[in-house]
């Protein structure tokens, strides 16, 4: 699995142009209080229902508040044979200190 830093992530979306899914395991109440734009909302209690809705091979950064959750939905769609998955170090939380100031923090 590979994983990014938020100032990583923010590089590579800018520099690229890659569009990777960004995936966002958290629950409902934590994405409206702050999200990364262009993020899809999928709380980590649903995936198992959600991963047919996915490709196997496409990019997929996965985020959650601070790095966990996002790290252990990475390694079941790993073990679901999705070969191509990337943990946002540090979540949202590290987006908000080093990317977006103006990102509210909870």
């Amino acid at each position: 699995m590979r994983e990014f830093t938020a100032t990583e992530l923010e590089a590579y979306l800018r520099e690229t142009g890659n569009k990777p899914l960004l995936l966002d395991v958290r629950e409902p109440w934590e994405f409206d209080k702050a999200s990364i734009e262009g993020s899809t909302l999928i709380p980590m209690r649903q995936i198992s229902e959600h991963t047919h809705e996915f490709d196997s091979e496409d990019e997929i950064v996965v985020i959650c508040h601070h790095g966990i959750r996002s790290r252990v939905v990475c390694h079941f769609l790993e073990n679901e044979g999705f070969t191509n998955v990337i943990n946002l170090a540090g979540g949202v939380n590290a987006w908000a200190r080093e990317v977006d100031p103006h990102m509210p923090t909870y």
